[in-house]
């Protein structure tokens, strides 16, 4: 079965069955419905030579029925079945291209990010109710309801202005955080979204959180050990990172980096393509990754990245500079304690780098973040019990 290519024409169809007086959550519903019948069509399936030679209008039109089969069931819409009881002649789609306005009525701000992640993955990304539910570690039931919600928020949302590209960009910025689940890879599903956008906007941001994404994901093979146990980036092994991911994300990033319009996420990728550009952690640029957290605190005012630009002080500069750095913020910031223990390890504190360690592992949310500092502490432990 050729899922990828259903789920590439799925905006589009969404697109134009809301273009001839569908509502938003209508159309989505039906559209899901044609996809199920098509999952079960045997000229969909892969290898097969007697499929329609075109699926996206073959698409629209089953879901045009759907839509009209609903509409007529529902004794509540009478007065829309007067607008649509007859059904436009099968033909070619239209080739207007709707994913843009779907980005944005997904991501609208009205929405939580929990359910604009959700109706993003199912709208745009074509993912089933059970698989985004999967990769979420939630009940079917649980995500249903929270796409349904969604769903009625956005139905009568009028995209007639130009959308909001930074709600957008944090959207699939959280999909790409979410990493991998159940049989849903989202950090691939959100570099694919991603580069979609791009082809449908020129901006620089979407270019630099691209860019961001692919620099991240190439590392993506060296951060766990065969044991499943986080792999700090000063010791991953760099051979096993993808040279044509780092290539192609450099590549994007100096394209828009050169329109001088610089964003978070370009920075955010600077950062990233410095780390990638060392051949060794003890070659890594650390002071113009210094300048990189200063340019991106001033585009952001954020409390996490005056904690990262403490950790990058303490390499360029030394461990107590960066202790010093840290002193300045809240030690209620996530992840204050573990850096705290890293650079008094640096600076020799062995004792206090131990405890704090432990104390990091007792505050961690991830259960692989707190297995790695547990180890981090015991291995400190032992070295002071042997006298090192």
């Amino acid at each position: 079965m050729d899922e990828s290519l259903l789920r590439a024409v799925t905006p589009g169809v969404i697109g134009v069955l809301v273009r001839r007086g569908a509502d938003f959550a209508a159309a989505e519903d039906a559209v899901q419905e044609a996809l199920v019948e098509a999952f079960r069509a045997e000229s969909f399936r892969a290898g097969a030579d007697d499929g329609p030679r075109d699926p996206k209008g073959w698409l629209v039109t089953v879901a045009w029925r759907k839509f009209l089969d609903a509409t007529r069931a529902d004794a509540a819409r009478r007065r829309r079945e007067d607008r649509v009881a007859e059904e436009p002649a099968p033909g070619p789609a239209p080739g207007v291209d709707d994913t843009l306005r779907l980005y944005f009525l997904c991501a609208h701000p009205s929405l939580t990010p929990a359910s604009a992640v959700a109706l993003t993955l199912r709208a745009v990304g074509g993912l089933t109710t059970r698989q985004i539910a999967e990769a979420y570690l939630v009940p079917e039931a649980t995500m249903a309801q929270r796409i349904s919600r969604a769903k009625r928020t956005v139905s009568g949302v009028r995209l007639d202005r130009p959308g909001d590209v930074a709600t957008v960009l944090r959207v699939l910025y959280l999909v790409f955080n979410e990493g991998y689940s159940g049989d849903v890879d989202l950090s691939a599903e959100a570099i694919r979204l991603t580069r979609q956008l791009a082809a449908r906007i020129d901006h620089p941001e979407v270019a630099g959180l691209l860019a961001l994404m692919l620099l991240h994901h190439a590392r993506r093979a060296a951060r766990t050990a065969q044991d499943g146990s986080l792999v700090p980036l000063a010791e991953q092994d760099r051979g096993r990172w993808d040279t044509a991911l780092i290539a192609e994300g450099v590549e994007i990033l100096q394209a828009a980096l050169a329109r001088d319009r610089l964003g978070e996420f370009q920075a955010q990728a600077a950062v990233a393509a410095l780390h990638a550009d060392a051949p060794s952690a003890g070659e890594t640029d650390w002071p113009q990754i210094v300048e990189w957290y200063d340019e991106l605190f001033r585009l952001t005012d954020s409390p996490v990245v005056r904690l990262n630009r403490a950790v990058a002080v303490g390499e360029a500069d030394g461990p107590r500079a960066g202790l010093a750095a840290l002193a300045a913020l809240d030690a209620s910031l996530p992840r204050h304690t573990a850096v705290a223990a890293y650079l008094h390890e640096r600076d020799g504190d062995l004792t206090t780098a131990a405890r704090l360690y432990a104390e990091a592992a007792h505050k961690a949310t991830d259960l692989a973040e707190r297995d790695h500092l547990t180890r981090q502490a015991a291995r400190l432990n032992t070295l002071l019990r042997e006298g090192r």
